[in-house]
């Protein structure tokens, strides 16, 4: 029940101290401050690492050919390995865990002309699942299908930047460009969130590539999702890879240079915890900062019982409770650590969100930063308890003032 003598002399003691109350409440605000600052910065961090994988499935694994760096039965070390269509389609066998599966063959010095204009865009020559792995989102058309690769048509599928570039406002789908000289029909266009270079790229099948340009059946990259699996399952079959490749192109498993795999499930999983870490740390060193707070509080609640110790006891004398005395030092240390700890939360938000103002959309390792709803409200909470902490061992001694000391007190 809302007791408005309290309340109106609780709100006179302060006003009698002001400076001491000020600065009292500083250290509690001070805490608050730097905790929502901190985990915004954090949160901006956080975002910025996982703005690297937006544009990638985070459980794809890619594999690229390298060179043999250790001897292995009898062949010597430098050897330049080379995978080919046996291989994606063996892996794929192999590790039943994969779920897309696309390989790369990679076209060089690429020229796309439509319409006297000219442009070098980038060329990947794709499988159909790759729009999974690289999340690309057809908004007109199609994308590539099966069909295509299986009858090697000479199909594309450009993104946006390069659909303005080459067609302005034209439509593009059933027109016809050329890639190095070969015409090739547009049957889809999409959108990336990977950025502006992601949206300057032609797809092509990834078969007519290796037939017109001199492939034949080379792959040069290969990359699978692989469903929920953890982190030791991504390992484990990142293993199998190494294996795998390592008894049908005669290389040392252990060698890591003969070929270079990308887990992204590790990747993002190493990004995941670092940052559990850095929140924990930042609340750990938030919390020590509003405890140093609270002890100021605590001990400042502590002068006022000393100086009010007459006044308690004439209390008590007069019939007050226990508890009469402690919610009256409770309710004042609650008032000042809520309020102090308040405006300390929204000194924190709108720094974050000033802040946030100034980062540029395309930042890389900086976005976003902001403190979500549930971390305001976990701080009020941890206000109010702090509060409570704060005036709960000056009550007790307020409580346990017998009134013919006090009255003596001088």
């Amino acid at each position: 029940m809302f007791d408005r003598d309290k309340w109106q002399e609780i709100g006179h003691t302060i006003s009698k101290n002001k400076l001491r109350t000020v600065l009292t409440g500083f250290s509690v605000a001070w805490g608050i401050f730097m905790l929502i600052v901190l985990l915004g910065s954090g949160t901006g961090l956080q975002n910025g690492a996982k703005d690297q994988f937006k544009d990638t499935a985070t459980n794809s694994i890619w594999v690229t050919a390298g060179q043999t760096s250790m001897p292995y039965k009898g062949m010597q070390p430098g050897r330049f390995l080379r995978f080919d269509n046996s291989d994606f389609i063996m892996l794929q066998e192999k590790i039943e865990r994969f779920e897309k599966a696309s390989g790369r063959f990679w076209v060089p010095a690429s020229n796309v002309v439509y319409g006297g204009e000219s442009f070098a865009f980038g060329i990947r020559t794709v499988h159909p699942d790759h729009q999974y792995i690289e999340k690309t989102l057809t908004i007109e058309g199609r994308f590539l299908n099966e069909t295509d690769i299986r009858n090697k048509r000479k199909v594309a599928s450009i993104g946006t930047l390069a659909k303005q570039a080459l067609f302005k406002v034209e439509n593009a789908l059933g027109k016809y460009i050329k890639v190095n000289g070969v015409p090739f029909k547009v049957v889809g266009v999409f959108e990336d969130e990977g950025g502006e270079n992601e949206q300057e790229v032609v797809y092509l099948p990834i078969t007519t590539a290796q037939m017109i340009f001199g492939g034949g059946n080379r792959i040069n990259q290969m990359m699978f999702t692989v469903g929920d699996a953890g982190l030791e399952e991504s390992l484990e079959i990142e293993r199998i890879i190494r294996e795998e490749l390592g008894r049908v192109h005669q290389f040392n498993p252990e060698d890591q240079r003969a070929i270079r795999i990308w887990n992204n499930v590790e990747g993002f999983m190493e990004i995941q915890n670092l940052f559990t870490g850095i929140n924990i740390f930042i609340w750990l060193i938030g919390i020590m900062t509003i405890i140093a707070g609270i002890v100021g509080v605590s001990n400042i609640m502590m002068i006022v019982v000393k100086e009010r110790t007459k006044e308690i006891g004439i209390r008590k004398a007069l019939g007050a409770t226990p508890w009469s005395i402690i919610s009256l030092i409770l309710m004042e240390s609650v008032l000042i650590t809520s309020a102090a700890g308040y405006i300390g939360l929204l000194l924190g938000v709108g720094l974050v969100e000033l802040v946030s103002g100034f980062i540029p959309a395309d930042s890389e390792f900086f976005q976003n930063p902001e403190v979500n709803f549930q971390v305001a409200i976990t701080a009020v909470i941890i206000l109010i308890f702090a509060g409570a902490i704060a005036g709960f061992i000056p009550a007790r001694k307020a409580a346990s003032i017998k009134p013919i000391v006090a009255l003596r007190d001088e």
